[in-house]
This record gives structure tokens, sequence and C-alpha cells, in this order.
């Protein structure tokens, strides 16, 4: 286990913006950051983080927490595992009581996979480094420096039919978690390395685990596939990640760039020459996840392939799907005989930055350049048009389509009127085509749905809520409020005297939650609450950091999204519901006061309402003077609050 003095140093040293900086493009906005969210797809910024707090909330998922809560949602780690990225990026020495034994079989499926992904990048350096092939020569000869080999891990898998599976089992590996990697076969009663005599290419996450691999043969034949990838498993999805993210993600935002192509090779001589803020799809069509990935680090992507054929359509193809998502794409083709490999070997970084830079083309550009021929038949002219046109109805811009169409206007010498009328009707094509989809997709899902979106929205909720914000902001503060002292008089008489108390918040709303016998009603509440109660009891000096920090990951982010706007305390219409709270920023003991005020006389009228559809013959008169009774408890609690009922 982490030593609690480990644990203690990475929350007093983890900035929550710098490590989601790692994985998010974050923007200045006031006293917080903004940013895409990681968790959906959308196009307008709801990721919100707090240095102040040191916590975020996502409002696009409503997901939330503090620094380990992050990692744990986007990285999957579990809680040892956040910690020991944190300790690493901050170099926080850790320090474990009792060491995890080497046991696999007591780590989950998921975390098993990982483990022994990182024991076969070792292995497979180790292999490389020690020169038992031409493999490092091959990759030398290819204009690779030692420096770039070491930085992205590349490998060798040794020949011999099952010499990592033998080293692997050296370590206690289990055979079912060996064969889930994708790294042995086991075909009959043979046994079989996957990548044996193959370079190897770990392919990472954004935060630099590795999730799978690539392996390239150093031998010609027809019969050996040049490349092949670790097969899909519970952590390697090949359509949700690029090659080079890892490496390359501090250099794509920085550049606020994304150069894309198509092969590790493409990826490691760019960064050999300085290029660094590339990314390849590793031989496959580029996806929707891909594309949130990229969008995560950035809005501009320019795509790089060869000239000829198969290579323009997988660009064209690429070119949609980018725009459909609202990003920025240029298009580059290199000369015939040319790929980004070669190009930026012989070239270097500056020429093949001049390169990139001259010969992007947007969209319209490029389409219409590489149909120049088909546009002198009228009929075919027709068709790359109305290409052209698809392409810009995919942009969720209105302003950036209308940009598009004059451009296109001037172009081709067509009227923009024309070009409007032919990308609405586009839109309605659309539009219909999306509108069956989603229907065929809320057919199936409906019943699921209508469940899912079930939240807490009643008035008590609302009340709990706002305690638990008060306990959060003010809990220490003293406050001074007017409270009524009943006594005898000197002829026995009961007699009212006003006096003005001064309590904690903490205490005030203590005391009267428990002479009035009121419990909160939603679980998450009550925890926070007695956990709230029983610190400031202790006297001890409440910090909201290390307070969210103790809390399990659900309530950490009850309370992350209580706090991550303090100008977030609206009301949501409550006088409609007659329910009437000062807002954060009265008078302190007012707004304590009322809240509590609104809370016993909202539990008055639910016992109202409960009395009232009581049906019963007898008793009735008993019935109807508990009703009367508890009226008059609700106006006076209603002239308190300065209402009339």
């Amino acid at each position: 286990m982490i030593s609690k003095e480990t644990i203690d140093k990475v929350f007093e040293l983890a900035r929550v913006e710098e490590v989601i900086a790692d994985f998010v493009v974050l923007k200045k906005s006031g006293a917080n950051y903004k940013g895409l969210s990681p968790f959906t797809n959308e196009k307008t910024p709801s990721f919100i983080v707090s240095p102040a707090k040191q916590i975020w909330k996502d409002f696009s998922s409503g997901k939330g927490g503090n620094v380990i809560a992050f990692l744990m949602e986007h990285e999957h780690f579990n809680y040892p595992e956040s910690i020991k990225y944190i300790a690493n990026k901050y170099n926080i020495e850790i320090v474990e009581t009792n060491n995890f034994p080497e046991n696999i079989e007591k780590k989950n499926e998921r975390e098993s996979l990982f483990i022994i992904n990182k024991f076969a990048v070792s292995s497979f350096k180790e292999n490389l480094n020690k020169e038992v092939s031409d493999s490092l020569e091959y990759l030398i000869n290819r204009g690779l420096s030692k420096k770039i080999i070491d930085d992205f891990d590349l490998g060798f898998c040794l020949p011999k039919r099952s010499s990592f599976y033998e080293s692997a089992k050296t370590k206690g590996f289990k055979d079912s978690y060996l064969e889930k990697t994708g790294l042995i076969i086991f075909n009959e009663e043979k046994v079989i390395d996957r990548f044996r005599d193959r370079i190897i290419f770990p392919i990472k996450s954004l935060s630099g685990r590795v999730l799978g691999f690539g392996g390239r043969t150093t031998i010609s034949s027809k019969k050996t596939a040049k490349y092949i990838n670790s097969p899909e498993s519970e952590i390697y999805n090949k359509s949700k990640i690029l090659y080079g993210i890892y490496e390359s993600r501090q250099s794509i935002v920085k550049d606020d760039l994304c150069i894309l192509v198509e092969g590790y090779m493409d990826v490691l001589q760019f960064h050999e020459n300085g290029i660094k803020n590339v990314l390849a799809s590793s031989g496959t069509s580029l996806t929707e996840d891909q594309i949130t990935l990229i969008s995560r680090l950035t809005s501009n992507i320019v795509l790089l392939f060869d000239g000829d054929t198969a290579g323009v359509n997988a660009a064209l193809r690429s070119t949609d799907m980018i725009l459909e998502k609202g990003l920025n794409v240029k298009i580059c083709s290199f000369p015939e005989g040319e790929d980004p490999d070669s190009y930026v070997k012989d070239n270097k970084k500056d020429k093949t930055l001049d390169f990139i830079n001259n010969n992007s083309k947007d969209f319209i550009e490029f389409k219409l350049s590489f149909y120049n021929e088909d546009l002198k038949d009228e009929d075919k002219k027709i068709d790359v048009i109305k290409s052209v046109i698809k392409s810009i109805s995919k942009i969720p811009d209105r302003l950036k389509q209308e940009v598009y169409i004059k451009k296109c206007s001037q172009i081709i010498d067509i009227d923009e009127s024309t070009l409007f009328n032919s990308l609405s009707s586009t839109e309605k094509n659309n539009s219909r085509l999306t509108r069956n989809k989603r229907i065929s997709k809320n057919n199936d899902l409906s019943i699921v749905k209508k469940k899912k979106n079930i939240k807490p929205n009643n008035y008590f909720y609302e009340l709990e809520k706002q305690i638990i914000t008060i306990l959060l902001k003010y809990g220490d503060n003293e406050i001074t409020y007017e409270d009524v002292i009943l006594s005898h008089s000197e002829n026995g008489d009961i007699k009212e005297e006003k006096k003005n108390i001064k309590s904690k918040v903490f205490e005030k709303i203590f005391l009267d939650l428990q002479q009035d016998e009121i419990e909160f009603a939603h679980p998450p509440f009550q925890k926070i609450y007695k956990k709230l109660i029983e610190l400031y009891n202790n006297q001890n000096k409440f910090v909201f950091e290390k307070f969210v920090n103790e809390l399990d990951s659900d309530l950490s982010k009850i309370a992350s999204d209580i706090l991550i706007f303090d100008e977030k305390y609206s009301l949501h219409d409550w006088e409609k519901r007659n329910i009437y709270v000062k807002k954060i920023g009265s008078e302190l003991s007012q707004l304590v006061n009322e809240t509590l005020l609104n809370m016993r006389r909202y539990l008055i009228d639910e016992r109202i309402k409960k009395l009232q559809k009581i049906n019963i013959d007898k008793n009735k008169d008993e019935l109807l003077q508990e009703v009367m009774r508890y009226s008059r408890l609700k106006k006076v609690l209603s002239s308190k609050l300065n209402r009339v009922v």
C-alpha cells in the first residue's frame, strides 16, 4: 500500500489544472479554466476547472470531482494508479508500507493487461538494445536516432516461436491474460508469439499507458504481412487511439495544429526532424472517436497523404468527418513517389514545413483541383459541385458555411444564391436521414432513457443542497441571530423575550435540525452533512481541498458540483413554488435562518397534504384539529419569512 505520507504529499503538490492540461486544452476564463469535455462530443466548452478550489466539473456529462477523480474517470486508473501517476509527474518519491505481491491473479483483468503490456515493452526494448538482430541497424538506417528509438520505446520480439511467452511465464503471468493482450497466440498445442521476429511499436494512451502494439517485419516476403497490430482487447480499440498521441500531445497544443499522417515511421521521422505535432491513424480509416481525441488538443488539422488514388479517397472521406465535428481541415499531398517519411528525411524540418504551408489546401480548393478534368464536362461538373456542397453542409457553423459558399461561387463562377439553394436542399436531406436514425435509436432505448433521465428535483432536495452549500462555505463563521426565549413571569404567565444569540453557523444548523428532528432525505447529503458536523465539532480547521480529497468519489463529485461556481447559486424560480431563500451574498445569519425556516415550512406543508388525503369516518374532528395546528404553525413560519400564506 502507498503510505499516507506519500498520499498527503501528492495532494499537497498536485495542481488540478496542471494535471488535466495533460489531457484537455484549457483556456483561462476569469478565475477558472474552460475546455471541451473529454467525456462527450460537445462543440461549446462546458468543462470547468477551478484552481482556487482544486476541483473540476464537466457540465455536459455531469462528472466532476478532484484531481484523482479526473484520472479515475478519464484514464480508468484505480486509486493507487492515480496517486502514482501524479507522484511521477511531480517527482514525488513513492513510499509503500506493504508492496503489492507480484501475483497477477490478484489484479483485475484490465489492470492485468496493462501490467503485461508494460512488461512486454521493457522486454522488447531490452531485445532491441542487445542488438540480437539487424533490427536496430534497420531503424538507424531509416534515419532514426537512439533518442527517438528510446523516446517511443521501440523494441524487438525475438525470432524464436515462443521466446516472449517463456519470459512472461517466469514472471507468473496467467495464460488467459497473455492471450487477451494479443501478445500470445494459443493454437491447438502450440504457443506462438504474435510479434515474433518483428520490430515493435508500442501504442500508448494520452497518459502514456501502453494499450497495444504494432509490429513490422524486416523480411521482404509476399507471404508475410509487413505490419500487424494487436487485436481488439479490453484496453485496446484501434478506432479510438492514434499513434504518437502521448509523445506529440504537448506540441499539438502548443502549435494549435495536428499534422495527421498514415504510419508509424511517418510519425517517428517527423519527430526525428523536430516536427512533433504529428499523429498517425496507423493505416486505418480515420474514425469519429479519433477526431474527437484530436479535438481535445486542437481544432486545426492538416491531412498529409500519398498522392495516389487510394490516399486521395481516404483524405476526402476523412475531410467530411472532420468538418462535421466543427474542426478546421486542410489537405496536403506529396509529389509522386514521395511520402511523409521520405520527404522529411530528405528535406529536413524547414523545407518540409514550407512545403506543407505552401501546398495545404482547404477542402474546396482540394476537391476542385483534384477533379479539375471533370469540371470540363458539364455533367461531371455538377457532380463535383454537389460533392463540395455536401462537404459544406457538414459544417455546423453557419458563418463558416457562408464563407465557403462565397469562395466556391468565386472559383467555379456560379451565383451564390444557386449554391445556397443547393445547400439548403442538401441539409434537408441530411436532417431527414439523421431524424430517421434518431427515431430508430429512440425506439430501442426510449424506456431506458426515461428511467435514466429521472433526477431529484424536488423542494426538499434543493433545500438540503442549500444547507450543505452553507456548511461548505460558511460553516465555521460566527453569526448573530434573533431568537425568542420563553420564560415564566412572576404570576406564572408565559412570556416571550427576544434575544440576540451568537453562535457558529454549523452550531445553529445542527441544533435547529436536531431540535425539530429533521433528517436528510437524500443519503449523499446526509453523509456529507455528518462529516461536516463531525469535522467542525472537532474544531478542525476546514480546508475544502483537503475535505473533498477525503471523501469517496461519489461524495467528492457532489461537493465539487456544489462549489464549482460561486455564481451558480441560483434558486431556479423557487418563488413560483412558494419557497423563498436569500441568495448567497445576503447577510449570512438571515440566509441561514431563512433556509432553516423554509425547510420547516416545507415539511409542514407535506404533513398537511398527507393529513388532508386521509379519508376516515372516525376521529375526523381530531384530524381537522391537527391540520389546523399545523396550519397555524405554517402561518407563524410564513410571518417570520415575511410572506402571506
